[in-house]
């Protein structure tokens, strides 16, 4: 990423940024903002129970506010029974498996689909500063639909580096945002819910 942008020619080059939530968007956007035109792209149907779903929307709101980010916030309508239709025979399988992997590419396919189709010269995802994410998976992923959308470059990224994720921790406790305790889907609340009864 930083090879990237110490080449770029310019500091205005349109970049469409996946975002799940407020605590995930805080370093990420440190490190584009001075570089890139940023958006955020918030198509995150994995998130389950709905009222999850509105309060990351809500609390990322906030904190675009708050910071007095120059940014446009794309929402997806949320279609939580249609996007698990491909996720829930693989519900066995553990957290940070080939389930998480196929929601990785749901999203970021959805993300380049987006981008081609209204000018953005760049794509990636927040998804990368959280310590339960691979990393490599997600950079493999955003290669993968970079060739499928030619005019789209994929921006790769592990945000979780140089301490990423410590530093965003910092910022949440200093906005007092909401941090989540599940990474989203149905079956990870599931997960999550049976570990907070042991």
């Amino acid at each position: 990423m930083l090879d990237t942008i110490s080449n770029l020619d310019r500091k205005d080059h349109k970049l469409l940024l996946h975002a799940c939530c407020g605590p995930c968007f805080t370093i990420p956007y440190e490190y584009l903002k001075n570089n890139f035109k940023v958006d955020i792209y918030f198509n995150n149907s994995n998130i389950y129970p709905y009222d999850e779903y509105k309060r990351r929307l809500e609390e990322l709101k906030r904190y675009v506010k708050e910071i007095n980010a120059d940014v446009e916030i794309i929402i997806k309508d949320y279609d939580n029974e249609n996007y698990m239709k491909e996720l829930m025979p693989l519900k066995e399988e553990k957290e940070g498996s080939n389930r998480c992997f196929l929601c990785y590419r749901k999203r970021l396919e959805d993300a380049f689909d987006y981008a081609y189709k209204h000018g953005y010269e760049y794509v990636t995802s927040v998804m990368s500063i959280s310590r339960y994410k691979n990393s490599n998976k997600i950079n493999e992923i955003g290669f993968e639909l970079e060739k499928k959308y030619k005019d789209v470059k994929w921006l790769c990224s592990d945000f979780k580096k140089d301490n990423g994720y410590e530093k965003s921790i910092a910022i949440i406790k200093e906005h007092q945002m909401y941090f989540q305790h599940y990474c989203g889907c149905q079956i990870s609340y599931q997960n999550y819910l049976k570990k907070q009864q042991k």
